[in-house]
């Protein structure tokens, strides 16, 4: 079992004024760990000790390259904890082990050394010459003190989002992860510490919404960086913008993969099309959980889709032949269950799972559905559910593929499926969201930009404008 009964601030575990927060499995319910909750006051410590470090501790004259080596060691030492952190991350999240490795590990190291080489060459300073003759000098300063919100989901990988670009930057952090998953970012402590990162540049503290809101609230915190549903984020949005604060939102996604009617049929294609939806159980906000096919071969796509997930394993995610586990918590399940029932008496029909899985009854588990004939203006196909469902809708046509893929209140990712990958891309150039990937599920790269259109959030992170994202410009006018 886990024991985390504090904060991490300045360097060290110190108490925490508020209740242990018990971390239970998914999968049967057993207890994992345990962490501690921080109330307000405990935040207003570690806000105050990351302003210290920036202000007055050897962070805040660090060059690009020190910060670069900085975040290369970080990377080191979670690479150097790979199956220890992969195995936490199964057991609180039910993420399958098989795919945590990569799906967990693997895409926050990615981060970490695609924004270590990014800022080694990043210009944090430049001379123009002034419109009015002379020169300015353009100095691009780090924002201050960053409160990274992350979600349970995939907590590394979204806190390597959020703390990559932010140390990149020059600034300090205050990490609070989700309630329902802080063992592994908690055990993150040890890799800042073996990093070398200085005492207070990054502070770790865990709780629920209070603890979020008392870190949004927080006149020290001068942006905050969140990741997790459309709801909370407009919440978070209004409250920075009521003080004039800083913030980037990575929210909530209904993304759709439009297979054109030229597509090869065969394993590429339908594996493709099952990762982008059942990957992490469903649970990851780019799952691509619309599948558009054209009428004219509608059935020959469908039904081998609908096999592959039918034959997908459902176990206990710490197995390494489970392809499916369970869902974060039984509310989230029958969440679930519900917004499929209601699917099918609108109409859709049933082509795969859309039961209870037998032999599970002690775990949040829901059985890979696939749900065809489905209306795009269905409510299965407009809410993000956050599990293993898809829906698939027919077309008629490339604009009316194009239109159905942007009828939806989010635009965060997206895919294309074609035989020709001109034609492909010239069609995912008029969706409208973050991303859209070629023939293939993945919903972003390392080093570029990711985030969402519409309702699926404000900013970008990766790539140099996830930098960017936590500096401020400044012009002295020579």
């Amino acid at each position: 079992m886990y024991e985390f009964e504090g904060m991490y601030v300045s360097g060290k575990w110190s108490p925490t004024s508020g209740p242990p927060i018990e971390v239970r499995s998914p999968a049967d319910g057993e207890l994992l760990g345990r962490v501690g909750e921080a109330t307000a006051a405990d935040v207003a410590v570690a806000v105050e000790a990351a302003r210290t470090a920036l202000e007055h501790g050897p962070w805040q004259s660090s060059t690009a390259a020190i910060r670069a080596q900085a975040i290369t060691a970080l990377a080191d030492a979670i690479g150097a904890r790979t199956k220890e952190l992969a195995d936490v991350v199964s057991a609180e999240v039910g993420s399958p082990r098989k795919w945590t490795t990569f799906g967990q590990l693997a895409t926050a190291l990615g981060v970490y050394r695609a924004c270590a080489a990014i800022v080694e060459d990043y210009e944090f300073e430049e001379r123009r010459p002034s419109a009015t003759g002379g020169e300015v000098l353009v100095r691009r300063l780090p924002v201050g003190v960053v409160g990274a919100i992350v979600p349970w989901n995939a907590p590394l990988f979204t806190a390597a989002l959020k703390m990559a670009p932010a140390l990149a930057a020059g600034c300090t952090i205050v990490l609070k992860p989700s309630p329902e998953a802080p063992l592994a970012l908690s055990m993150l402590a040890e890799c800042i510490e073996e990093a070398g990162i200085p005492a207070g540049v990054i502070n770790i503290v865990s709780g629920g919404v209070a603890t979020g809101a008392a870190l949004v609230a927080h006149p020290g915190v001068d942006k905050i960086s969140f990741t997790g549903s459309t709801a909370a984020g407009k919440q978070i949005g209004a409250a920075c913008a009521q003080d004039v604060r800083r913030v980037t939102l990575e929210l909530g996604g209904k993304s759709a993969a439009v297979v054109l009617d030229d597509v090869v049929v065969d394993a590429t294609l339908i594996n493709g099309l099952v990762t982008g939806v059942m990957a992490n159980n469903g649970q990851i906000c780019a799952a691509q959980t619309r599948i558009l096919l054209p009428r004219s071969c509608y059935d020959e796509i469908l039904e081998p889709f609908a096999a592959a997930v039918s034959a997908m394993r459902i176990g206990d995610p710490a197995e390494r032949d489970t392809e499916v586990g369970p869902v974060i918590n039984a509310a989230s399940r029958d969440r679930i269950e519900n917004a499929v029932a209601g699917a099918v008496d609108a109409g859709a029909r049933l082509v795969a799972g859309g039961t209870r899985p037998d032999g599970f009854d002690s775990g949040s588990y829901v059985s890979p559905t696939v749900l065809a004939d489905v209306d795009n203006d269905m409510a299965i196909a407009r809410d993000e559910l956050f599990g293993p469902v898809a829906v698939v809708i027919a077309y008629d046509d490339e604009n009316d593929a194009v239109a159905v893929a942007n009828d939806s209140e989010y635009g965060l990712a997206g895919a294309v499926w074609s035989a020709d990958p001109v034609r492909a891309s010239r069609v995912a150039a008029r969706i409208r969201t973050g991303s859209v990937s070629i023939n293939s599920a993945a919903p972003l790269d390392f080093g570029s930009p990711f985030g969402g259109f519409k309702k699926s959030g404000i900013g970008r992170e990766g790539g140099p404008e996830g930098i960017a994202a936590y500096l401020e410009s400044q012009s002295i006018i020579l």
